[in-house]
């Protein structure tokens, strides 16, 4: 008996009628591609929606003949450390992982004072390193995840997704520049030359991809220093411990790539607060030798940096107040504050936040401009 089914009295009417059963398979099969024999390792917290996912992909992977490994800790936020027992389960080199956490995997002790080097790139945590670095792994991870939100988001035509996110990054990787205004107030710039766009396309079949499920969005890091004007943040927003539905929407003024006011309501108060706690722990930490000498200050100035605009675009995502779902859904973008992709600007937080019904303009060299949304709706060539 898999433990899916050892664990089936207490289930909602998605687990019993399978559709749980159903979405687990095709993140085995159709996303991940796992093949007979490959270890994948899975990191849960003993939390009720993402405990049983975790155990429904064990049952998928050992219907396809793997070998899974379910692994448990307590809930971690993204101010956390990880167990030290699951960073060493990545010792065993995973060809698979997926984490499913309530909040957050977890940092990496031994790789922020001592980072994990490839190739002349560095990274802080050991998955990132296999992901990235030596791409031995591949993966998903889905901070948050409900029962409900998996059954829905995740069988999709991941065909027609794949389609739309390279027609997206066949733009943005020659665009100069990109403008984004909103009915909210949006009005904001950024550069992006030399920043390469990345894909959560439900694709994770090879070593070295990955991202989330629900999939679907395309995303790319602004150039250090480039984002100017205001961005109104007015759907949901990531705290440290958190997601919350914004009730009073957030107006966060740009400067030469940071942050350099935040006004609004209670919410505002939130995000303000969340970005003095990751600048008081990045200091903090070079303080206690967890952060080699300079990179406290580091970290801490980009607390405030712009870190991601992303563009939603699963069909079936909804905003709900669950950020791993919200940013994907359609007539949305986000913003990310704290740290970027690209590694050249470390903090301890990446606060996605929301803006709905986004106008996206990207610029390329020749001074060419591309319609990607007009007020939420997709421009043609990417519908």
């Amino acid at each position: 008996m898999g433990l899916n089914r050892f664990l089936s009295a207490g289930r909602s009417p998605a687990l019993r009628g399978g559709r749980l059963d159903k979405a687990a398979r095709i993140a085995v099969s159709d996303v991940l591609k796992v093949k007979k024999g490959e270890q994948l390792l899975i990191v849960s917290n003993p939390e009720s929606d993402v405990s049983a996912i975790a155990q429904a992909l064990y049952d998928a992977a050992a219907g396809a003949l793997a070998r899974p490994v379910l692994v448990y800790q307590g809930e971690k936020t993204q101010m956390d450390f990880a167990d030290d027992a699951v960073i060493a389960a990545f010792g065993a080199k995973p060809q698979v992982f997926a984490s499913l956490s309530a909040q957050k995997l977890g940092k990496d002790r031994n790789g922020i004072a001592s980072p994990y080097t490839e190739g002349g790139q560095s990274w802080d945590h050991i998955f990132h390193y296999q992901l990235y670095g030596t791409g031995t792994c591949r993966a998903f991870w889905s901070p948050g995840a409900t029962v409900e939100s998996f059954v829905r988001t995740v069988p999709i035509d991941y065909t027609l997704l794949r389609a739309r996110c390279a027609a997206l990054k066949k733009v943005l990787d020659k665009a100069l520049s990109i403008h984004i205004t909103a009915p909210g107030g949006t009005d904001v710039r950024f550069g992006l030359a030399g920043r390469e766009t990345k894909l959560d396309d439900g694709d994770f079949s090879r070593p070295g991809q990955g991202g989330n499920l629900p999939a679907g969005e395309a995303f790319i890091s602004p150039e250090n220093g480039t984002a100017c004007g205001t961005i109104v943040f007015d759907g949901s927003i990531s705290l440290h411990d958190r997601d919350i539905l914004i009730k009073n929407p957030i107006h966060c003024t740009l400067k030469d790539g940071f942050i350099t006011g935040v006004s609004g309501g209670a919410d505002a108060k939130e995000l303000l607060k969340t970005i003095t706690l990751a600048e008081r722990n990045a200091r903090s930490y070079e303080a206690q030798g967890k952060f080699p000498p300079g990179a406290g200050e580091r970290n801490a100035k980009n607390a405030r940096n712009i870190g991601e605009i992303g563009i939603g675009l699963n069909p079936r995502a909804r905003v709900t107040g669950h950020m791993l779902e919200d940013e994907k859904a359609f007539e949305t973008c986000h913003f990310a504050v704290g740290h970027n992709y690209d590694g050249d600007a470390p903090a301890l937080i990446h606060l996605d936040g929301l803006v709905h019904r986004p106008t996206i303009t990207a610029v390329l060299g020749n001074g060419k401009k591309i319609l990607i949304e007009e007020k939420g709706k997709l421009s043609p060539r990417f519908a």
